[in-house]
């Protein structure tokens, strides 16, 4: 069984320490091979936030590696360098780029920048975006049949509530109408704190049948003190076998508990979902 970590929200600058050692010790029992945060990696992108978080995901020590920013990462309140270099301190510590590509023998994973420096919360994906992700897509599905394929944004593609809908990623349905096709399966966000896995035809009213099934895995905050009261500190482990025929793929939530015996929490197993994935590319 090979893992896949997709940690999202940290929001350094307001991580709770006891969760950030709960983390830490996940990722040393639980060894997954490729580690993905999607977004709001710190909460006022500042240049000590970002050093932060960069030395606690080396700390991780996770073999592959892919980020993207979420709308925290842009300076707020510095509207000169907001304008001008928005994303220096993002990739000072996390690029070279904003988009990047992670491929193992498991998994192929595609981040893509959702946010826009002049939008204070709201994240898109243009049609250039779209585009790029189906190529990469595309000889995947031909040449890694047994890969996993995922893309990473960090608005959601699919809202559970009424109340998020202003949260959902814009330009969604030509995005998951066009990685279905091109072979996607899994569809990783978080910025809503809210964790939860939808099958997006089967979830989504008004949405065309998907050519294949493809799903959103949306993770709720991993370390940081704003939580929402529905939802504790939360991550998923993404966990393939190869070897089965089809490739199934289950993903697990672990949400810290802190009330462990003799401890000061640990992230405990508490809910699995089976990924029914389409074997076609």
């Amino acid at each position: 069984m090979t893992r896949l970590l997709h940690i999202s929200d940290p929001h350094f600058g307001t991580v709770q320490r006891p969760v950030a050692n709960a983390l830490r010790r996940l990722a040393k029992a639980q060894q997954p091979s490729v580690l993905v945060l999607s977004g709001d990696i710190t909460q006022r992108a500042q240049a000590s936030e970002f050093a932060e978080a960069r030395a606690f995901c080396d700390q991780l020590g996770v073999p592959a590696f892919l980020s993207v920013p979420g709308n925290h990462d842009i300076p707020l309140f510095n509207l000169f360098q907001r304008a001008l270099t928005p994303y220096s301190r993002y990739l000072q510590h996390f690029g070279p780029a904003l988009d990047g590509v992670v491929s193992t023998p498991d998994f192929l994973v595609i981040g893509v920048n959702t946010t826009r420096w002049w939008q204070h919360k709201n994240g898109v994906v243009s049609a250039a975006q779209i585009d790029h992700v189906t190529r990469l897509l595309r000889p995947a599905s031909l040449v890694q049949a047994r890969q996993l394929r995922v893309v990473v944004v960090h608005q959601p593609v699919h809202v559970l509530r009424v109340e998020d809908e202003h949260d959902r990623l814009k330009n969604w349905a030509p995005a998951v109408r066009a990685w279905a096709a091109a072979g996607a399966d899994v569809v990783l966000g978080g910025h809503i704190h809210l964790p939860y896995v939808c099958e997006l035809t089967a979830s989504t009213p008004g949405l065309a049948a998907l050519p294949r099934a493809l799903w959103c895995v949306q993770a709720g905050t991993a370390l940081s003190s704003r939580v929402r009261r529905e939802a504790p500190n939360s991550v998923n482990l993404l966990c393939i076998d190869r070897l089965s025929a089809p490739l199934m793929c289950r993903v697990e939530r672990w949400d810290f508990v802190s009330s462990t015996p003799g401890g000061e929490g640990e992230f405990e197993r508490v809910l699995v979902t089976e990924l029914s994935l389409d074997s076609s590319a």
